[in-house]
């Protein structure tokens, strides 16, 4: 009989995953900042550059369409790959493209150079969850969202306030140059404290065919939805071709990754109800999540005449709410390990805040504007981050890094879909309500004697206006259609969230596991290594057992023979 080796589980002591999540904290801190660090100041940049409403959305977009595209590709190359190297790589790219971003000198190039950065940020989001996966069990992870929830919140609400700061007082260009001496720290810290139990290796095969389609067939579908309205009428050619062109580009991908022997999404992970309904949630939960913060902004500044540095400070309370209650429900997951109550309550939350802020205008007390903010960060504080633990939870482990960075995904596509959309909106709304004043414009300019015609050239430029520095007749107007037409937004996602609340009812209550990735893994290798010895000894029973037969049989017929001739 075949012995097998037991399974050894060396678990990590809590000093040891406080070194290991060093460098981990540091890169999400790093993407984090790179990110929010223009978000307060972004309507200043593109004015600065000349960019219109559409040039402004596509800025935030095409980080997050190329995100979105990543993402999968990455998580692939984890279960394929050297994780850690990964990480350092996708961190190294993030913050180069974010450091050449500060030179721009027109909307395009940043926005060529946002492209770059959310192709590698991809990779920071979801290689952090997939290592952090490798030494920490679902059921262990909520003890350290704190640290999680602390780093959010320097990179969250400090770098709305550094980049505001750093505008106002510098110029907007430093803000992409911030990261840099992070990123190299976070490099260092990495290869220096994260040490991965080793991967086997195997013959590694891309699926080029599913990375074509798939960022073919998404990009047409979300600059179908960012031009709508505005390049070309909903109800045109061009916009039947479009949508055409996605659907038979996603279909074809759909082909191809049943077909593929390593496929970048494996189809057959939606026959897990887990994943499936998670899936449906994080596109929910994207709209809301993106939409609200890259447009509260706006808000902020358009609608109330906020600097860069107050709009960081004024959309707080949403990320404080994010971050307060995320590391609560966190704490509470890791000591009960019950997680469904409060993903429950997370998606109720999200559908109450974004109707609330449906009902904001540009005067609305701003005590009663943070306080609705805050309800919507409680909501996705509960939601985000456990559709990932509770897909990990249940996903067969080598399938981890593809289920882990498809809820990413999908949840960065929801986003991205929804600033998109909602964008396209906004710039098609605004310049209707525009038109609707045009006579209270009118006489507000004209009430401005000599100044009045410089005010007109800058209206009719179709770029953005710096709000705060027009004059107080003229501005108080904008601030009206601005404040109506922002909050509009969330009124229009905020039935659409109504999904989060179903799929979560839907998702299976199953258990956390206290395995982490690693003692997962082992167990099912020593599982089938019980399972090919069992095998083994089964077939030499089965060999023997022929071979008994075999020479039985031959006996019987040799002792015949002898009868017959003795007998004759």
């Amino acid at each position: 009989m075949t012995e097998t080796a037991p399974v050894v589980k060396v678990k990590m002591t809590h000093r040891e995953i406080l070194t290991a999540l060093t460098g981990i904290l540091m890169g999400m801190f790093v993407s984090i900042l790179a990110n929010t660090v223009v978000s307060s100041s972004l309507p200043v940049i593109v004015s600065d550059l000349h960019g219109s409403q559409t040039s402004y959305t596509w800025v935030v977009t095409a980080t997050l369409l190329a995100t979105t595209i990543s993402t999968p590709i990455w998580g692939k190359l984890a279960d394929l790959g050297n994780r850690k190297l990964l990480l350092q790589i996708s961190l190294a790219i993030f913050v180069l493209a974010s450091a050449a971003a500060g030179f721009s000198q027109d909307t395009a190039f940043l926005i060529s150079m946002r492209v770059i950065q959310g192709l590698a940020g991809g990779g920071v989001g979801a290689l952090a969850q997939i290592v952090m996966a490798d030494f920490l069990s679902p059921r262990e992870r909520g003890k350290y969202m704190g640290l999680f929830g602390a780093v959010m919140a320097i990179g969250t609400v400090g770098g709305p306030l550094i980049g505001g700061f750093v505008t106002d007082t510098i110029n907007w260009r430093w803000n992409f140059f911030i990261a840099l001496p992070f990123a190299i720290a976070a490099v260092i810290l990495i290869q220096r404290t994260l040490h991965l139990p080793a991967v086997a290796k195997r013959k590694v095969k891309i699926d080029y065919w599913g990375i074509v389609l798939l960022s073919g067939g998404v990009s047409l579908l979300l600059i179908w939805m960012s031009l709508g309205g505005s390049e070309f009428e909903w109800a045109s050619t061009t916009s039947f071709l479009m949508v055409l062109g996605a659907i038979v580009l996603i279909a074809s991908f759909i082909i191809v990754e049943i077909k593929s022997s390593e496929p970048l999404l494996n189809m057959s992970l939606f026959k897990n109800r887990t994943f499936t309904f998670a899936v449906i949630a994080s596109l929910a939960v994207g709209v809301s999540m993106f939409g609200t913060s890259v447009f509260l902004s706006q808000y902020m500044i358009m609608a109330r005449g906020a600097s860069a540095t107050m709009a960081g400070l004024m959309t707080f309370p949403l990320m404080g709410g994010l971050l307060v209650i995320s590391t609560i429900g966190g704490a509470i997951i890791s000591r009960t390990g019950k997680w469904k109550a409060l993903v429950v309550t997370g998606s109720v939350l999200i559908v109450i805040g974004l109707f609330l802020l449906g009902t904001i205008h540009y005067d609305t007390n701003y005590a009663v504007v943070a306080s609705f903010m805050f309800i919507l960060g409680a909501g996705m504080g509960l939601v985000m981050q456990n559709m990932v633990l509770v897909v990990q939870n249940s996903v067969d482990i080598k399938e981890l890094g593809v289920a882990s960075s498809s809820v990413n995904f999908f949840r960065t596509l929801g986003g991205t879909a929804g600033t998109a959309g909602l964008g396209a909106i906004l710039a098609a709304t605004i310049p209707d309500m525009i038109a609707d004043r045009q006579a209270d414009l009118m006489q507000a300019i004209g009430s401005l004697g000599e100044k009045g015609k410089a005010v007109a050239e800058v209206l009719s430029s179709g770029n953005l206006p710096t709000v705060s520095t027009l004059p107080e007749p003229v501005r108080v107007i904008f601030e009206s259609i601005y404040g109506d037409a922002v909050p509009s937004l969330f009124t229009f996602a905020a039935p659409l969230s109504l999904l989060v609340v179903v799929a979560v009812c839907l998702i299976p209550n199953q258990s956390l596991t206290t395995q982490n990735a690693s003692e997962r893994l082992q167990e099912v290798e020593a599982e089938a290594a019980v399972l090919g010895a069992s095998s083994t000894g089964t077939s030499n029973n089965a060999e023997r057992e022929a071979e008994t037969m075999e020479a039985v049989a031959a006996h019987s017929a040799t002792s015949q023979s002898a009868q017959k001739s003795a007998d004759s």
